[in-house]
């Protein structure tokens, strides 16, 4: 399901840059437009080399620790997060590597522009929260 959403991230940025409109996919509140992210997620004002290197030291590590899971076969909540975190924060890396910035393509109205891989990131890392503090309350 997580590789779904990274496929489907790689073809929307596609998408959002190939065609030039803006569509309205839930009234004025949710719209698809492409918008180039120089910035930090949620275009938070953190950019240059500092942020590359970061996040791809970031990358590297959760990627060790992806590995150590895998080979130990703990698969639980807390590698299915880690594998959504790491492969948003892939996709989010691989855009930043070929255009210099991060294609975010979905408006929400008095919020941001993101996108999938973005979502993934997110969702990666409430499910870590959620299950280290499961772990925690035994």
């Amino acid at each position: 399901m997580i590789a779904i959403f990274f496929i489907g991230d790689r073809y929307l940025k596609y998408l959002a840059i190939s065609v030039n409109n803006s569509y309205k996919l839930i009234g004025n509140i949710l719209t698809f437009t492409f918008t180039p992210n120089y910035f930090i997620a949620f275009s938070l004002p953190i950019r240059g080399i500092i942020l590359e290197s970061v996040i791809f030291i970031l990358i590297v590590l959760m990627a060790i620790l992806f590995l150590y899971l895998l080979i130990k076969k703990k698969i639980t909540l807390f590698f299915l997060g880690l594998t959504a975190i790491m492969l948003g924060s892939i996709s989010n890396f691989l855009d930043r590597l070929n255009f210099g910035y991060v294609i975010d393509y979905l408006y929400l109205k008095h919020f941001t522009v993101f996108n999938l891989a973005d979502a993934l990131i997110v969702l990666g890392s409430i499910i870590i929260f959620f299950h280290i503090n499961k772990k925690t309350d035994r």
